[in-house]
């Protein structure tokens, strides 16, 4: 595994060079101010992939950037906890993914954006789904995302799609997301950290 911050471009294209595909999971904390780590070094890696001839690009970004998708909960999370989230914490970093999203539709490369809903930790891999575009889930584990962008690596079906993946078989609760989010808010209300591309 090689380190890189995603702002640097030389750094980018070393990471890149020799590689069959990218699996991106650029990640940074909610923050009142501007988010550039997703749209900017999600635009050095596609520069990259083009001067190396890598074609396969799978990446994260979230089906909170799906302002058009069908609901995924009930009248708590509908009302309360989804526009909390995207609209107030998280409303700089989900413009950012879009922005990220428009780059890599528009690359030319053969690219998969997988959407996952709330995050939460499992111990395995569960019976996940797949969709193209919207599935009606609420969360999905850390786990089953890992699988699904692998997954991707042996099969063409959702190449140059958008795909939401969602847990099923095991749940958080509603609590333990919310502290969850309120400490990630907590860490970095003000700042951004540097983007890392391993």
């Amino acid at each position: 595994m090689v380190g890189a911050d995603v702002y640097n471009f030389e750094d980018v294209s070393a990471v890149v060079e020799g590689s069959d595909a990218v699996l991106s999971t650029l990640g940074v904390p909610y923050s009142r101010q501007p988010i550039t780590v997703y749209s900017v070094g999600t635009g050095n890696i596609i520069r990259a992939m083009g001067n190396h001839g890598v074609r396969r690009l799978v990446c994260v970004s979230s089906s909170a950037t799906d302002t058009t998708a069908g609901p995924h909960g009930g009248f708590l999370f509908e009302k309360v906890l989804q526009p909390l989230v995207t609209k107030l914490l998280g409303k700089t970093l989900y413009e950012d993914m879009r922005r990220m999203e428009a780059a890599v539709v528009d690359s030319g490369l053969d690219w998969t954006i997988m959407r996952p809903s709330g995050l939460f930790e499992t111990d395995s891999v569960t019976e996940y789904k797949m969709a193209v575009d919207y599935i009606n889930g609420t969360f999905t584990s850390r786990a089953d995302l890992a699988d699904s962008m692998l997954r991707q690596l042996t099969s063409d079906e959702f190449v140059r799609k958008n795909v939401a993946v969602a847990t099923f078989s095991q749940k958080p609760s509603l609590i333990q997301l919310l502290f969850r989010e309120a400490s990630s808010k907590k860490a970095a209300p003000d700042s951004v950290p540097a983007g890392k591309l391993s």
